[in-house]
């Protein structure tokens, strides 16, 4: 693309917090997930398949819309910004968090994400819906006269697993032009330009849904009559059950993961971890996919066997109440409980959203060969010891 070319090796990657664990692909400490409703940038965590994208010049990078559609047409950024912008609080997760425990019982294949491939932030940009407007496409439609029914995100971002060629997913057309499902180009991520490893100079962002579907570094955005046939609609980000392995796995039989089910995990205390008897504070974040609210984040002490009901917090200062206008409905909640330890125990945490739908108990009934949302209760193993907390 003009403008914008995706490097074929490592050499010119951008600078970044030395606290992310890994060069590449990378994650925060757990405990700096908890600092802050909304998720610094430079503690976000990073995911991509090739080297990061450079500009090279910004005022000839355009975005091809093609396909399905009469008014196939470029737009840049110039074109993009007169729209009406919109500041959207949404949470990005990885399908891949929380892949480490999963990989305990069985091996998987995927990046060993603990629970930090997880980040909240607020974007800004155009909605995707006001964009395919103006090319000719209502909102709320789910087919295009020529009958176009998905819309497929491309990337500037080369992978091996593309062959070399482009990462890109699709989601359907009747959420691409749903003003409500607020899927945006999104030019600004916390109130500044994006930056290179999260999407610069434009990216997609698809709320509630799993992270692979948000494309980075935009190419081309095409309407399609079925969804995106790339590698990671189709040959990955599917759930499988645990029976299922490398050698009788069916990808056509299963569809492409889309919304997140209810996660939760705490992220104050390391497991393994030295605490001193008395009060602990256990905090950590609680979210849903599909716009779903957390109603309730309960914590035990005792394997399960009793529970109490932990606070629950999105914006400081305000309460936050499920399902609310004043809540940002695809963002994360933060959850605090503070619990006495007299003696070494495992702490678990567990989230149910507005639907009642639960986290499952164990990770043995939702292992699958490629780690893939790992939505079991969160445990974190005390023990009884000198610490400073």
């Amino acid at each position: 693309m003009p403008g914008v070319r995706g490097p074929s090796e490592y050499s010119q990657e951008p600078s970044r917090d030395p606290s992310l664990k890994e060069p590449f692909n990378a994650e925060p400490p757990r405990s700096a997930l908890v600092s802050s409703y909304v998720t610094p940038v430079h503690l976000f965590y990073k995911r991509n398949h090739g080297p990061i994208p450079i500009v090279d010049h910004i005022e000839n990078y355009s975005v091809s819309f093609t396909g399905l559609i009469d008014n196939q047409t470029k737009l840049s950024i110039k074109d993009i910004r007169p729209l009406p912008k919109y500041n959207v609080t949404a949470t990005l997760q990885c399908a891949g968090n929380r892949r480490t425990a999963m990989s305990k019982v069985r091996n998987v294949r995927g990046v060993g994400w603990d629970v930090s491939a997880i980040g909240n932030g607020v974007w800004s940009g155009a909605k995707l819906a006001d964009v395919l407007e103006l090319l000719g496409i209502p909102k709320l439609t789910s087919s295009t006269v020529l009958g176009g029914r998905h819309v497929e995100f491309v990337s500037v971002d080369r992978c091996k697993e593309e062959n070399g060629g482009p990462y890109k997913a699709s989601i359907p057309l009747s959420q691409a032009t749903n003003p409500d499902a607020d899927v945006l180009l999104a030019y600004e991520m916390n109130g500044e330009i994006l930056n290179r490893d999260h999407g610069f100079p434009l990216r997609v962002v698809v709320p509630g849904v799993i992270g692979a579907r948000s494309v980075k570094w935009l190419d081309s955005i095409n309407v399609l009559a079925e969804e995106c046939q790339g590698f990671f609609m189709q040959k990955d980000y599917k759930m499988f059950p645990p029976s299922v392995n490398w050698e009788n796995i069916n990808w056509s039989s299963r569809r492409p993961q889309m919304d997140f089910p209810v996660q939760s995990a705490i992220c104050s205390l390391e497991d393994v971890q030295m605490v001193k008897p008395g009060k602990v504070s256990i905090k950590g974040y609680a979210v849903s996919g599909g716009g779903r609210g957390i109603e309730r984040v309960d914590i035990s002490m005792d394997g399960g066997k009793s529970w109490v009901e932990a606070s629950r917090t999105q914006k400081p200062g305000k309460h936050y109440i499920s399902e609310h206008s004043s809540s940002d409905k695809w963002a994360w909640v933060l959850f605090e409980a503070t619990v006495d330890v007299s003696q070494s125990t495992e702490v678990i945490a567990k989230a149910v959203d507005s639907a009642a739908n639960v986290q499952p108990e164990n990770v043995e009934s939702v292992w699958n060969l490629r780690g893939v949302l790992n939505t079991s209760w969160h445990r974190v193993l005390l023990r009884l010891g000198h610490s400073n907390l």
